[in-house]
């Protein structure tokens, strides 16, 4: 057994809702989804297959997602 934590993350609303997306085609929980993610990148290898790439740009176009690997840790929140 593995003892998990639930926690509050913060994430760009377009890419959670890619997530959310490919989590529910993949037919898993978002947690696992990304469990399975940060495992891969841990051991330097590819999270996802051709197929699986293909899915998630159809949902990156459907949501909105531009964000790319460029863009992590440059875009400040967003005054509210």
């Amino acid at each position: 057994m593995i003892e998990r934590t639930q926690t509050g993350v913060r994430i760009a609303s377009p890419l959670l809702k890619v997530l959310k997306g490919l989590a529910e085609y993949k037919d898993v929980s978002l947690g696992d989804l990304l469990e399975g993610i940060v495992l891969h990148a841990f051991e330097n290898k590819p999270p996802f297959s051709p197929e699986t790439l293909a899915v998630i740009e159809k949902l990156r176009d459907v949501y909105g997602c531009p964000l790319t690997s460029a863009d992590s840790h440059l875009h400040p929140d967003r005054e509210e």
